[in-house]
């Protein structure tokens, strides 16, 4: 607790160690901390006597600071956000195929690599494709990103456009994993199933 005690307005006070008062028998090692021309005198837990001025002001008790009552916040573990996005196909970006393709797939024997064929009969892209834009490759799209292959080809009958072939090639383990999940996604979306080779 500190003390407070007003000694009016001074022109000029002297002060010095020995005016200190002594606590017990060793000095008092908080010296009184004295603003000129406003006149207040600071100490620590005494009121300091001042011999030449005849004000006898009364101590000011200055209750001490409470501790805030809020909560040390802790630091937030960092949250991982998955953003769940519908798997789909598109040849155009932003224009989901609505047809559901025939999907073969072959892998080498030590697999290493592997390739899937997409067989789409009729596809939606050809009756918006005037519209939207070109066809600029096949995207497969899910939770995990984009996946792009340029191996794309229209199949024609008498002049038109009866489907599309496309041509997924994976170079390694890791491509092929990352594929199997899209279409794990995506089957699970659209109710295929997968059907293994006699």
């Amino acid at each position: 607790m500190a003390c407070v005690r007003s000694i009016g307005s001074l022109t000029s006070v002297n002060h010095s160690q020995r005016n200190v008062p002594r606590s017990g028998t060793r000095k008092n090692p908080n010296f009184a901390l004295l603003i000129r021309r406003i006149g207040i005198v600071l100490s620590s837990c005494s009121v300091l006597p001042i011999k030449s001025s005849s004000f006898t002001g009364s101590p000011v008790s200055l209750p001490r600071a409470q501790p805030s009552s809020r909560t040390a916040l802790r630091p937030m573990k960092p949250v991982s956000i998955t953003m769940m996005v519908k798997p789909a196909l598109q040849f155009i970006q932003g224009t989901d195929e609505m047809t559901i393709p025939d999907v073969k797939l072959t892998r080498s024997r030590d697999g290493s690599n592997g390739m899937a064929l997409f067989s789409f009969d009729q596809p939606s892209v050809f009756d918006s494709s005037g519209e939207v834009g070109e066809i600029t490759g096949l995207y497969m799209i899910d939770e995990e990103g984009v996946i792009q292959s340029t191996d794309v080809n229209a199949r024609f009958v008498n002049g038109k456009p009866e489907g599309i072939v496309a041509k997924h090639i994976m170079r390694s383990p890791k491509e092929w994993d990352r594929f199997m999940r899209f279409m794990e996604r995506y089957s699970d979306q659209n109710g295929l199933q997968f059907v293994k080779k006699q």
